[in-house]
């Protein structure tokens, strides 16, 4: 294996979070979990499983963004193409995500969470371009060991070409979210958003306005202005353009 493939691989060993056996997919329908779960951009999927790090359910369109044969890629393929500057923060990035998981959401939670970063790859054409790495946990072992993780990655070029270099864990089912977590510091230094919030952001990048929203939600207008105000300090965002890109690029919506 190279180099980059066994820093990630490291890091899952030493975390000791990962399953000591083959776990079974459930019946998903794939489509309705990607099309729920994929940012606005050309973007690929494929299943890795944790246990031995091989690939399935590999979608065609990986060769339209780099180039990749479906049916003989290697989770060692995709590794190499990340940018090499951008190796580190992606290793940190596990890292972290992992930390989160297990000591501030809990394992008992994992399979209600998708995690998102970013990262600089190697497109088709040579050039690298700034993906959106989605990955929601499909299986777990009988400890809450991570099994099978569907991962998405989204090209976001046209959306941003800057990275945060933090992560974030989007809450499924009603449960909150937490972005802007930063890799090198502690966890409990980060952005939480409600359901309520997330709601209303949604309604924002829809491009509706105070009144509108607050008829959808069926919430004052005054309601609507106060979580704006909140959402747009708690998100750094100055306006509705950046807070719908920013949101884009976490996964957010």
């Amino acid at each position: 294996m190279r180099k980059e493939t066994n820093k990630l691989k490291e890091v899952w060993e030493i975390s000791k979070k990962t399953a000591i056996r083959n776990t079974l997919i459930p019946n998903l329908k794939f489509d309705e979990i990607i099309n729920s779960l994929a940012s606005v951009g050309p973007f690929y999927y494929y299943v890795i499983d944790f246990f031995d790090l091989s690939l399935s359910h590999v979608s065609s369109s990986i060769t339209d963004i780099h180039g990749f044969d479906p049916e003989i890629v290697t989770f060692e393929d995709i590794i190499h193409s990340i940018h090499p500057e951008d190796m580190e923060f992606v290793s940190k990035a596990e890292s972290t995500n992992l930390d989160f998981l297990y000591n501030v959401i809990g394992k008992e939670n994992i399979l209600q969470y998708k995690t998102n970063y970013c990262f600089r790859s190697k497109l088709k054409n040579g050039e690298y371009g700034m993906l959106n790495h989605q990955a929601l946990v499909l299986t777990t072992d009988d400890n809450g060991n991570f099994g099978k993780s569907l991962n998405i990655h989204t090209n976001i070029n046209h959306i941003t070409k800057k990275n945060s270099y933090t992560i974030s864990l989007i809450g499924l089912n009603d449960n909150p979210s937490y972005t802007d977590i930063p890799v090198n510091h502690s966890v409990n230094k980060f952005t939480s958003f409600s359901n309520r919030e997330i709601e209303i952001i949604k309604q924002i990048a829809e491009g509706l306005q105070n009144k509108e929203i607050a008829t959808k939600l069926f919430i004052s207008e005054f309601t609507v202005k106060t979580h704006r105000k909140n959402i747009y300090k708690k998100s750094d965002c100055r306006n509705a353009t950046e807070l719908t890109n920013k949101c884009f690029s976490i996964g957010l919506i």
